[in-house]
């Protein structure tokens, strides 16, 4: 693929989204770090504080160990009501590209079922990404989470 080539880009860069939902919706989410290279920062943020410009994360994560600590935590030591998440992606905007990175904005919803069946809309908002095309394949160099409500709900627990 080439960055020349903007139908190929915008495939491969909704490829990644694509499998990127699929591992969390499934419950993957010992896979979820390798979506990331080994210094990738992960941070969801309310887009009050992101417009503000403040730097505040709900989660923030600064290199794949951290996704791989949260992940343990999540697994073995965080107690919260078993739930799963229903993903929907926009579709891709290409918003930048420079030696080997693509930037790369998307929308989405997410679903949100828990044990007893009940589904909620859960939450709304953007990906802002940064996509690192230099190796095999893609990865993400910077995923930027906003979300379009500065109400959280407190079983914000499962990577978004």
């Amino acid at each position: 693929m080439t960055q020349d080539d903007p139908a190929a880009l915008i495939g491969t860069v909704t490829g990644l989204l694509a499998d990127y939902a699929h591992c969390i919706d499934s419950d993957d989410l010992e896979r979820w770090p390798e979506f990331f290279t080994e210094q990738a920062q992960y941070r969801i943020t309310t887009a009050f504080n992101h417009d503000k410009g403040f730097p505040v994360g709900i989660i923030d994560c600064r290199n794949r160990n951290m996704m791989e600590d949260r992940v343990a935590a999540l697994r073995k030591a965080n107690i919260y009501e078993p739930q799963r998440y229903r993903h929907i992606i926009s579709l891709v905007r290409i918003t930048g590209q420079s030696d080997g990175l693509v930037e790369a904005e998307a929308g989405f919803i997410v679903v949100r079922t828990m044990i007893d069946g009940s589904q909620d809309f859960f939450l709304a908002g953007r990906y802002l990404d940064k996509i690192d095309l230099s190796g095999s394949r893609p990865l993400f160099a910077e995923k930027l989470v906003v979300l379009d409500s500065d109400k959280i709900d407190t079983l914000l627990a499962i990577p978004l």
